[in-house]
């Protein structure tokens, strides 16, 4: 490494380090974008503002479920920087537009750098890191639209240079890098401004615009051979004589419509070239949303809740311009209101608890994010299943905008079409679609095995689950019909409850059980076959959010249920012939914490009068899955989904049921959490003698009062108050 280098590295690893006790109110250095880059984790390091389209980060790979994020902390070479990343996903996409920067031109013809991994930089906003082979030292930041870098290269150095991959693109499922371009095409306006725009395919189809600005002219501009005739975009390299102080910035604007507003994204929003101004700009915006929760804790609590909040908060990714406009479903281009269009909808994932808490933490979005999905429902007939920069890619199950959209109306949001929001709710639940075929589901009661071939168990259990949703609201608008057929719906995930095993268990069209009937067998779609989605009967059979209640009395005994709970948790897996495995993780038994149908089932004790149950296993959740380093989340953080676990879990209560604007108590893991609200109003949860022996919950009170049950009402939170835990080490 050379001298200079070496001198910046140590200057900006000092800072950090120094910024980081605990009295600091720069909340951002408690967030540590490296945890989750290890294992199957699948979060990417690098920069990215608060629901931005941008996320600018360094990428180790791009091919296949490894790099679904770019980014892999065993790796030990870093290919470059590119714009857009998925945080915590299981699917391949994006990472559009690479940049490496290099002082020489590497003898394989191979643009890769060995990067000291000791001097990674990581807190929200900002991301920085030496890159030994190319001998520079790299940093980026970003505003929502654009990406700010600013790369140092070694002061000996007679030139630089930076390849701008403009093929580059995180594949997979047959996707490459050589075909995922389907056209490509770039403008070189002058010596510091690039624009141009790609049609790619990976996950799913789309279009970006882009503008590349520098702040230095580049004296030779070269197109690189291409590697396969397959492709369609450029790899172009540029070249610079000496720099001032061997520094070159370059920013990124990316748009879904054109290049004119990718080039309005950097003149409004990243006009000037100081660097250290926009990561400051940067730093208090992540500031003003971290803010809003305050928590007393170790240093290494706090890491982990603070970063837990901030994957929280990358998405859903507002794509509009400035101007408001975006690309949506059809291709063609649209308006949005308050220039809001919001995508990056993982649903099957984030409706249990990331849009509960978006309720909470972030009001002023959530309106927002309806308006998108009825946009979105407009163009499809049914409202989206799972979204990337506009685009449907139908992943996973259920029709879970509709719990998104009925939790958000049962808590006062209205500031859209109620009408259309809840046609749209009933019809994605009445006219036939992809992975609804509601024709056999109202015929038979369910989803037959036998008709409906994979996954018929999860999908008749999350389908449900929406019926439900869809009865309250249709209670609320006064629809008694339409209430009473979606309640009865609601109910049948009684037809696939098996009262000789307890457990759900796929029938045909006959009406007889699945047979053999492996309970321990994973299953997961296409990948292995089989009834249940990522999972097996033991984990799916408590997949009835809704009416907890009604499958203690299938049980028959809340001992009994209490009983089968316990077996969930104690049943060890055989290896052998158990199926698929990759995103089954996070085991205790047979739960499976890194997978989201598991999420709420900790908290099912509560229902069994045994809550002491329910506080034990949360802190050995807390202990076991949740860890500030790498690999210290046991799954994909899916969008958030993960996160929000922990934040409510941390709080004290989570939503089982998701939509029905009631919290189940568990137990606060830390001695004191102030939630800073809307209007003004504070929420604080005080957990009084917590320590790693004293777990268990003596008593709870609202406001000095005691509560009355173990439910926590959503009005009693955004309306401000005091929970205080009484905390022992007693059952």
């Amino acid at each position: 490494m050379k001298k200079h280098l070496l001198t910046i590295t140590v200057l900006l690893s000092v800072f950090w380090s120094c910024q980081k006790p605990q009295e600091t109110k720069d909340l951002t250095l408690f967030v540590n974008t490296l945890i989750g880059t290890a294992d199957n984790g699948h979060t990417f390091p690098g920069a990215t503002s608060p629901f931005g389209l941008i996320q600018a980060s360094p990428q180790t790979g791009n091919d296949g479920w490894r790099y679904c994020s770019g980014f892999n902390l065993a790796d030990d070479s870093i290919i470059g920087f590119a714009q857009t990343h998925l945080n915590g996903t299981g699917g391949p996409d994006l990472g559009d537009i690479l940049l490496y920067p290099f002082t020489k031109y590497p003898k394989d013809s191979i643009f890769r750098s060995r990067y000291d991994k000791e001097s990674q930089i990581t807190p929200a906003g900002y991301y920085a890191v030496q890159l030994t082979d190319a001998n520079v030292f790299a940093e980026v930041t970003t505003t929502p639209r654009t990406s700010f870098y600013q790369f140092s290269f070694d002061s000996k150095a007679n030139t630089s240079q930076l390849l701008l991959d403009l093929q580059n693109g995180i594949v997979g499922w047959g996707k490459t890098v050589e075909n995922h371009v389907l056209a490509g095409h770039h403008q070189i306006l002058n010596n510091n401004t690039i624009i141009g725009y790609n049609e790619v395919e990976a996950w799913v189809k789309r279009k970006y615009f882009y503008a590349i600005e520098l702040d230095q002219d580049f004296q030779k501009i070269d197109t690189l051979q291409k590697k396969s005739t397959e492709e369609k975009a450029s790899r172009l390299l540029l070249s610079f004589n000496q720099l001032p102080n061997q520094t070159l910035k370059v920013k990124v604007g990316m748009s879904t419509v054109s290049t004119e507003a990718a080039l309005q994204a950097i003149k409004k929003e990243n006009p000037k070239w100081d660097f250290e101004d926009t990561k400051n700009e940067n730093k208090e915006r992540w500031n003003n949303l971290l803010s809003r929760i305050e928590v007393e804790g170790p240093i290494e609590d706090k890491t982990n809740f603070y970063t837990s909040l901030y994957h929280l908060l990358i998405q859903p990714n507002n794509i509009a311009d400035i101007d408001g406009k975006y690309r949506g479903l059809d291709d063609q281009v649209y308006h949005a209101k308050n220039n809001e269009y919001y995508s990056t909808f993982s649903l099957w994932d984030t409706y249990r608890a990331a849009h509960p808490l978006y309720t909470i933490l972030t009001p002023e979005r959530v309106n927002g994010m309806i308006r998108s999905m009825l946009a979105h429902y407009d163009i499809q007939g049914y409202l989206p299943i799972w979204t990337v920069w506009g685009k449907e890619n139908h992943c996973m199950i259920g029709n879970h905008a509709i719990p998104v959209i009925v939790d958000a109306y049962l808590k006062g949001f209205n500031d859209y079409d109620i009408e259309k929001a809840y046609n749209a709710i009933k019809t994605s639940s009445t006219e036939n679609h992809f992975n609804s075929d509601w024709n056999t589901y109202n015929q038979y009661g369910y989803y037959p095995f036998d008709i409906i071939t994979v996954e018929s168990v999860s999908r008749t259990l999350e389908s449900t689950f929406d019926d439900y949703c869809v009865a309250q609201m249709a209670l609320a608008l006064g629809h008694q019909e339409d209430y009473e057929e979606f309640t009865k719906r609601s109910l049948f995930y009684k037809n696939l409850f098996d009262p000789n095993t307890k457990l759900m268990r796929g029938k045909d069209s006959k009406g007889q059980w699945r047979t053999p009937f492996n309970s321990l067998k994973l299953s997961h779609a296409s990948t292995a076959g089989g009834d249940y989605t990522e999972g097996n009967a033991w984990q799916y059979t408590w997949h009835v959010q809704h009416d907890i209640e009604g499958l203690v009395e299938l049980m028959g005994s809340k001992e009994y249920f209490a009983n089968k709970l316990d077996s969930l948790f104690f049943l060890e897996s055989n290896v052998i012939n158990t199926g698929f495995t990759d995103d089954v993780t996070g085991l205790i038994g047979q739960y499976a914490h890194g997978n989201e149908p598991s999420h709420h089932v900790a908290y099912l004790y509560q229902y069994a009068n045994q809550p002491w149950k329910t506080e034990s296993l949360i802190r050995e959740i807390f202990d076991r899955f949740y860890l500030p380093k790498p690999d210290g989340l046991c799954g994909n953080d899916d969008c958030g989904q993960m996160s929000a676990w922990y934040i409510f879990s941390a709080m004290g209560f989570y939503p089982v049921n998701p939509a029905n604007q009631e919290y189940v108590i568990g137990a606060p893991q830390f001695s004191k959490i102030k939630l800073n609200l809307a209007q003004d109003k504070t929420f604080t949860v005080i957990a009084n003698n917590l320590s790693k022996e004293n777990k268990y919950v003596k008593s709870v009170t609202l406001n000095g009062t005691p509560l009355d049950s173990f439910i926590l009402k959503h009005e009693d939170i955004v309306q401000g108050g005091t929970l205080t835990f009484e905390m022992t080490n007693t059952k």
